[in-house]
Order: C-alpha cells, then sequence, then structure tokens
C-alpha cells in the first residue's frame, strides 16, 4: 500500500449521516405523485445516485416524474437537514488530523453538499474543494466525478484514495483507476450487510468506524508516527 496524494471523500453517508432521511424525503415526495417507493427500496435503488438517476429510472417504467420533482425534494431535504443531520461519529477528528490533501465528490447537488457541510460544521475543513456530478457529464457509477476532482487537485489518478459508501461509488472509484476504501458506519447499514456488498463491488477495504480510519499496517502513510 503506498502513501496517497489525495483523499476523496464522498459526502453522504461518509461524512454526514443523511441517507436515511434523503430516502424518507425521496419515499414522501415519490408517494404524492402516486408511486410507492419505500425506505429500504430507495437505498437498494439509489444510495449513491444522483436525482437525475432517479429521473431516469421512473422514465424508463413509463412513469414519468413532473417537473417539480426536484424543487420538492430539495425543499424537504433541505427541512430534514436543517433540524436532524448529523456528522459522521468521529470524521471531524480524522479530517483535522490528515496531512494529505483531500476533497468532496457527491452524487448530490453543490447547493445541498454546501448546506450539509454547513449544518454540520464540516464546511471550513474543505473551503471550495467540493465536487459534484453537475460539473461533469456523467455521474457515479461512471469515473468521471473522481477523476474531475484528481485532475482539480492535481493528483495522479493511480495515487488516490476514495472513500465510499455505495456500490455506485465504489465502482465509479475503481472504474478511475483509484484505490476504494468502503465506510459501513452510517445508519442506512444498521440492518444491512454493507461490508459484503462494497467488497463485491470492488472495495480494496471495507471499514465501520471513522476511528479505524487508519489500519494499523498503514500507519505512517499519512505523515503520523
Amino acid at each position: 500500500m503506498i502513501k496517497p496524494d489525495l483523499i476523496i471523500f464522498d459526502c453522504d453517508g461518509v461524512l454526514v449521516d443523511s441517507e436515511v432521511l434523503s430516502c424518507r424525503c425521496l419515499s414522501a415526495v415519490l408517494a404524492g405523485y402516486g408511486i410507492n417507493l419505500g425506505v429500504e427500496q430507495a437505498l437498494e435503488l439509489f444510495l449513491g445516485r444522483s436525482t437525475a438517476a432517479v429521473l431516469v429510472h421512473y422514465q424508463r417504467l413509463g412513469r414519468p416524474i413532473p417537473e417539480r420533482f426536484s424543487a420538492e425534494l430539495g425543499a424537504g431535504v433541505r427541512a430534514a437537514f436543517g433540524s436532524e443531520l448529523r456528522p459522521v461519529e468521529g470524521v471531524g477528528s480524522v479530517l483535522t488530523a490528515l496531512r494529505t490533501p483531500f476533497c468532496v465528490a457527491s452524487s448530490s447537488d453543490l447547493d445541498r453538499v454546501s448546506f450539509s457541510l454547513s449544518v454540520t460544521g464540516l464546511a471550513s475543513l474543505f473551503g471550495t474543494r467540493v465536487y459534484t456530478s453537475q460539473m461533469v457529464a456523467h455521474g457515479k457509477p461512471a469515473p468521471d466525478l473522481f477523476l474531475y476532482a484528481a485532475e482539480e487537485m492535481r493528483a495522479d489518478p493511480r495515487r488516490t484514495l476514495v472513500i465510499e459508501d455505495s456500490v455506485s461509488g465504489v465502482t465509479a472509484g475503481k472504474a478511475a483507476g483509484m484505490s476504494v476504501w468502503g465506510f459501513v458506519g452510517g445508519s442506512h447499514y444498521r440492518s444491512r450487510d454493507g461490508r459484503t456488498v462494497l467488497y463485491n463491488a470492488g472495495a480494496d477495504r471495507v471499514f465501520e468506524r471513522m476511528a479505524d480510519f487508519w489500519p494499523k499496517q498503514a500507519e505512517g502513510l499519512d505523515g503520523r508516527a
């Protein structure tokens, strides 16, 4: 294992514990259009995917969604995040201690990511190093977003480490030629076997607690003793 020149963090489910909240909002909005989608099913279908992926999914099923969908979902998510969103336990300490350059690359839109980082107190740790699927032609599971982030950060993809919680994110990171660590500490994995799912997707390592971010055999890779 080599020392990474860049660490790319996904946002939802890695930096902030948002996935269950997001899927509850998605389920509620779709119910208003007569579409029955439970939270667990939403997690299975759309974990790590963009809002555009939801629209495409139902378009292909012959269930086109009204134009107001994005605005309604965004408003619902913002309200839920404003009152309930919390950072993933221990992630602030990990980010503060890092000596390797890092950034965030998310399937969510820029406003939502910025709001998520702001309400959880993480925004100042990233500054402008925030990249989203709006900035590339194809979102996850395509590698475009991670390659774009690496290019903007002037890093070699082969020396870049991605931290992801979803199959689409792991797939995107591996397609970009990067090392990928799966994270299963979010509340959406409390009743699901995320470890097997992410290993099967190609993750090089899977961990559950941010306190265990650096495995023992990797000590010293981030300039630590």
